[in-house]
């Protein structure tokens, strides 16, 4: 049987560790590819367009592509009401975002998109995240053991001592962490 070729065109660690569950074979692919986003589309159209791009991004890189490799995009934004929070700039920043996210519940989207030959696939999963209040120092304390400055809200949900103040999550923990597993998992049978 033949096997296709996999590529997860992403440079986070997380997303690697992620899709590693599946036990297939893949390779990543660093791409770089502009994350802004566009005040005129939903949350839901900005993090699947930049997944698309960053697919799109990788398959440009690949000489020997056919319909046979599975090209995988993914972005994920945290928000707030109709606050975007993306990857902070720095401490600042990161320690402003945290501070707002506390007493209320906020809401996680990752965009993926499969891209494989003529053959496309995108969708948006979304997981609501509540935390339990985090004091001033217990922020620092976070910031500084993790510097989550690579993270979309500035936190992993993963990460040692935030775990500590995840009051309730709904939805797809992976989704949070950065790729909606079981998600991918079903649309890539579509592909196989």
């Amino acid at each position: 049987m033949y096997q296709p070729r996999l590529i997860l065109a992403s440079q986070s660690p997380r997303r690697k560790d992620i899709l590693s569950l599946m036990q297939l074979p893949f390779e990543t692919m660093a791409v770089e590819t502009k994350e802004t986003l566009d005040s005129a589309l939903s949350i839901e159209e900005n993090v699947t367009t930049i997944a698309l791009r960053k697919a799109e991004a990788a398959a440009g890189l690949i000489a020997d592509i056919d319909q046979h490799t599975i090209i995988l995009g993914a972005d994920t934004v945290v928000a707030k009401g109709n606050r975007i929070y993306g990857k902070p700039a720095g401490f600042d920043e990161a320690f402003e975002m945290l501070k707002t996210l506390q007493n209320r519940s906020h809401r996680v989207y990752t965009g993926f998109v499969l891209i494989a030959g003529e053959k496309t696939h995108s969708e948006c999963v979304t997981t609501t995240v509540e935390f339990e209040p985090m004091s001033d120092k217990e922020i620092n304390r976070y910031l500084l053991a993790v510097e989550p400055y690579d993270k979309a809200g500035s936190y992993g949900i993963q990460d040692p001592l935030m775990a500590c103040h995840v009051k309730r999550i709904e939805g797809c923990y992976y989704n949070v962490v950065g790729l909606p597993l079981s998600r991918v998992c079903k649309a890539l049978k579509a592909f196989l």
